[in-house]
């Protein structure tokens, strides 16, 4: 009886975690030079590694010329899996590894996260690194990049406008779509001048609805003011208003208004991290663990 012989499976060679590391530091940058010093490597090493890391998974992950860099395709879906594997590696040490790591971090961050997501950010955190403190402050963006500046703050999450310049030391965490939000059966975006209810001077979402009711020719009026999201969610429910907010923020009773209803898009804005590399571990760990919550909110794991 004759048995046919078959080949043993040979596996694929493992991916670096370094690789991807140095992979996602361009992708947020959009820059190998950037890139470079925040992997604390040279330009050229750094292509290296992007070749190296091409060669492994047999295709193409950035498109790139003398002025620009971009994703392809395949590393536009690279990012995701890249970011999920570098936050449980980071897990992983911080369970066994670092379980004793004492310190502090003075992270900030503006109204809307401390709200949506910095709740869970913290409890895990909590769980991998008992010993370490974290101080929040809670400001708007304007507030906040000031101190982080002088270095007050080790960590600070908070809003920007897509177009506006990404510092060297700064990450996208999410992009998301404004919308016009209002009570259901409500009419005040009916009346006129339009009655909207804004955050102060300097907030992302205030901006684009300014430059969008601007460029339509609709007259407006600052009806309600309030750095903080829930007052503007009193305002939005007692049909005081209509407001500029996250479509991922919208919930019963509130509706999104839009076209229908005579009102501009209002475009997108952009969650941002920025953290000091040089901070220590701490610091870095409160960072890894933003990153991973909004990956997994991006990736549908998590609700805000």
């Amino acid at each position: 009886m004759n048995v046919s012989e078959t080949k043993p499976f040979a596996p694929h060679a493992p991916v670096d975690i370094d690789l991807l590391r140095t992979f996602l530091a361009i992708a947020e940058t959009r820059s190998f030079s950037k890139a470079a010093e925040r992997v604390f490597r040279t330009p050229s090493a750094v292509s290296m590694q992007v070749k190296k890391l091409e060669d492994l998974l047999g295709v193409s992950v950035f498109t790139r010329d003398s002025r620009s860099v971009a994703l392809t395709a395949e590393g536009e879906m690279l990012v995701g899996y890249a970011r999920r594997i570098l936050a449980l590696s980071n897990e992983m040490m911080a369970r066994f590894v670092m379980p004793d790591v004492q310190g502090t971090v003075r992270l900030g961050a503006a109204d809307d996260h401390g709200e949506r997501l910095l709740p869970q950010v913290l409890t895990r955190f909590a769980e991998t690194h008992p010993n370490v403190a974290v101080d929040v402050v809670i400001e708007n963006s304007d507030q906040l990049l000031p101190r982080y500046d002088r270095g007050d703050l080790d960590v600070v999450i908070f809003t920007a406008r897509p177009q506006s310049a990404l510092p060297a030391d700064g990450v996208v965490l999410i992009e998301e779509q404004l919308v016009w939000a209002g009570l259901k059966g409500g009419c005040a975006w009916e009346r006129e001048p339009l009655p909207v209810s804004m955050w102060e001077e300097g907030c992302s979402w205030r901006a684009n609805a300014v430059e969008a009711l601007g460029e339509m020719g609709r007259n407006f009026r600052i009806a309600y003011m309030s750095a903080h999201t829930a007052g503007q969610r009193a305002a939005l429910m007692s049909d005081l208003a209509i407001a500029p907010l996250p479509a991922s923020c919208v919930r019963p009773p509130l509706i999104c208004l839009g076209k229908k209803q005579g009102l501009p898009p209002l475009g997108t804005y952009q969650s941002r991290m920025r953290f000091r590399h040089d901070a220590g571990e701490c610091s870095r760990a409160v960072a890894d663990h933003v990153l991973a919550c909004y990956e997994a909110l991006e990736s549908g794991e998590l609700e805000c």
